[in-house]
């Protein structure tokens, strides 16, 4: 959140130039600071119906992320020396989701 335009230049090779996009890196880090701490909070909880669709909605986030940041890469040839490194955690991070077992019936 306080430096938007540095995580960028990491993960695309080309910072945040202009205070819309830096606006815009502020909310998505606001986003996933306030996922992150959802998550922390509901760790413990049973397998109630919110749980599962916190836990549905990280895995969605968890996959979705190595999608956008492939295609970055591949169709606007973006690469930031922390691209590849950042889709390979959040691909982790998805199969880790679908191995607790949250998701079974």
């Amino acid at each position: 959140m306080v430096t938007p335009s540095a995580i960028v230049e990491l993960l695309l090779g080309a910072g945040l130039s202009s205070p819309p996009s830096l606006i815009i890196g502020r909310v998505t880090g606001a986003a996933l600071f306030s996922i992150g701490w959802m998550c922390w909070l509901a760790r413990n909880d049973d397998r109630s119906g919110a749980r599962t669709g916190q836990i549905t909605g990280t895995l969605i986030y968890n996959v979705s992320v190595p999608v956008l940041l492939a295609y970055a890469a591949i169709a606007h040839m973006m690469h930031g020396i922390a691209l590849w490194p950042a889709a390979l955690v959040h691909v982790v991070l998805a199969v880790c989701v679908c191995e607790t077992g949250y998701l079974s019936a």
